[in-house]
């Protein structure tokens, strides 16, 4: 069983004296093997065909542009192997393991986002005269079924009536109307942040074929309720092209879909704009199904100083979410966890470019991350830079307190043919990053003897990148076979250091 994981572990773990002595200074080296014990020179024999030169690997991959890597003895905190593992790089997804080791750190593995219920005044005789404030606390994964429990409890408060109307609060975060401005608008990985978010700020859109046009339908599913929304709106569109256009209409998010792109039938997320006005939404119909009539009204500024709680809605803990976020990517999660790490600390105010710079001041005075830059805590954002040189050697230095491997995802280790290979010797926990030409993997890998290592490799082409149509929602050409012979070189790599490090 895992032990829980606490702030003050992590500090000793990362500033002790061992540690300190251990990451002092990483020594020069190349990328030839380094000697082993006595005994390990028949081993290494025997696995040569396997552990050809990272040169070679490299040049075979022909990813053009920049390939970097460092790989890391976690128990003496030795550098194995580098190559370019200076240079800064777009670290992608892999920023989310700085995000998950920054908001552990500033909240605790314990920590529960709070979604609560506050009447502006006095409830009397079951009734509030006043307004509901629906106030979030940056939960990032509220769904709609946790609405429907707080409506649920609402009643159960004794609450019959409402004479004012249902008031979101977002405050609790800075608001992000769009984690990276240079994605298309209707891709679901970039949607709005706010104190209250729901259903990861996306809207579930379907259409299907109904006589001469399309039925459609926006609705904010979940596992048991699919209420449908006036928030976000479709329109069908008689044209080919652009196959989404959005429109902010004020009151609600105003989309429309070329009818050429919809064939049958079909379905997908598209992001919300207006989150706080989404959850007031779903929450006011919830209301309503336990007879309580109300509306949805403005969004409030702030929290009213004499307010009542009536009822409250708690996350699960962080270590959780941060699992959670590491294994999907969830990009929203990132942001939220982030902006609330550094709100512990600067306040709700500020905004995501404040908090990243909080982030980056943390990973280099903390983790050690020399040259550390971020943008957001997602990796969405390509301005970001890190070393790999800098990711491995932080990745070593937390591997002691045990806060990040567990929840770091199993990276699965695959045949020639692309097929997964279970039985493989080498087992890797890491977290991957992916953007158009980018590609980054970094964390922790055990070798056949036991031997752990923390690594990162991270490849970019810049001159592929400066050819993407950033607004397009078309992958741009040679994209996808690029990633592909980018994760077949990580995986050598790790093969590599396994035969020659962990024999």
């Amino acid at each position: 069983m895992t032990k829980p994981f606490s702030r003050r572990l992590f500090l000793s773990g990362l500033l002790s004296g061992t540690a300190t002595a251990l990451f002092a200074e990483a020594p020069k080296v190349s990328l030839r093997p380094m000697a082993r014990p006595s005994g390990a020179a028949a081993t290494a024999a025997s696995i040569k065909p396997k552990a050809a030169g990272a040169e070679a690997l490299i040049a075979q991959a022909q990813l053009g542009g920049r390939v970097g890597f460092s790989v890391v003895d976690v128990t003496s905190g030795r550098v194995l192997e580098e190559s370019d593992g200076r240079s800064g790089q777009p670290p992608a997804s892999v920023t989310k393991a700085v995000t998950a080791l920054y908001a552990l750190h500033r909240l605790g593995a314990g920590y529960r986002f709070e979604t609560r219920l506050i009447a502006a005044s006095a409830v009397q005789g079951g009734v509030i005269k006043g307004d509901l404030i629906l106030a979030g606390g940056g939960d990032p994964t509220l769904d709609t079924d946790a609405l429907a429990d707080l409506a649920r409890k609402l009643k159960a408060a004794g609450v019959r009536e409402i004479r004012g109307t249902i008031r979101p609060y977002g405050g609790a975060l800075p608001s992000v109307a769009e984690i990276d401005r240079d994605q298309p608008d209707h891709v679901a990985y970039n949607p709005t942040v706010s104190g209250l978010n729901l259903n990861f700020n996306r809207v579930h859109f379907e259409w299907k074929r109904s006589g001469n046009g399309y039925a459609v339908t926006m609705d904010a599913r979940s596992a048991k309720y699919r209420p449908e929304v006036r928030v976000a709106r479709m329109s069908v569109a008689a044209r080919e092209m652009p196959v989404y256009t959005y429109a902010d209409k004020g009151d609600h998010d105003a989309w429309t879909v070329a009818s050429k792109a919809l064939g049958k039938g079909g379905a997908r997320w598209l992001p919300v704009r207006k989150p706080e006005a989404y959850a007031a939404e779903v929450f006011a119909t919830f209301a309503r199904a336990h007879g309580i009539a109300v509306k949805p009204g403005k969004q409030v500024r702030t929290l009213p100083d004499t307010g009542v709680v009536l009822a409250s809605h708690k996350s699960a803990p962080l270590r959780e979410i941060l699992r959670d976020m590491l294994k999907y990517s969830n990009n929203l999660t990132a942001e939220a966890v982030g902006m609330a790490a550094t709100a512990t600390q600067r306040g709700a105010g500020g905004s995501l470019s404040r908090s990243a710079q909080e982030m980056s001041t943390f990973a280099r005075q903390t983790l050690g991350m020399s040259g550390a830059r971020f943008v957001d805590h997602s990796g969405l954002g390509s301005a970001s830079r890190v070393s790999a040189a800098a990711m491995a050697q932080a990745l070593a230095r937390v591997h002691r307190a045990g806060a990040l491997k567990p929840i770091l995802k199993p990276i699965s280790m695959r045949h020639e043919n692309g097929k997964i290979n279970d039985a493989h010797p080498i087992k890797v926990m890491a977290k991957t990053g992916t953007l158009y030409f980018v590609s980054s993997l970094a964390g922790y890998m055990t070798a056949q003897d036991g031997t752990e290592m923390a690594f990162a490799i991270f490849a970019v082409n810049d001159q592929k990148r400066t050819q993407i149509d950033r607004r397009s929602d078309a992958r741009p050409p040679g994209s996808a076979s690029w990633n592909k012979r980018a994760k077949q070189l990580q995986q050598k790599l790790i093969e590599r250091w396994g035969a020659v490090y962990g024999s």
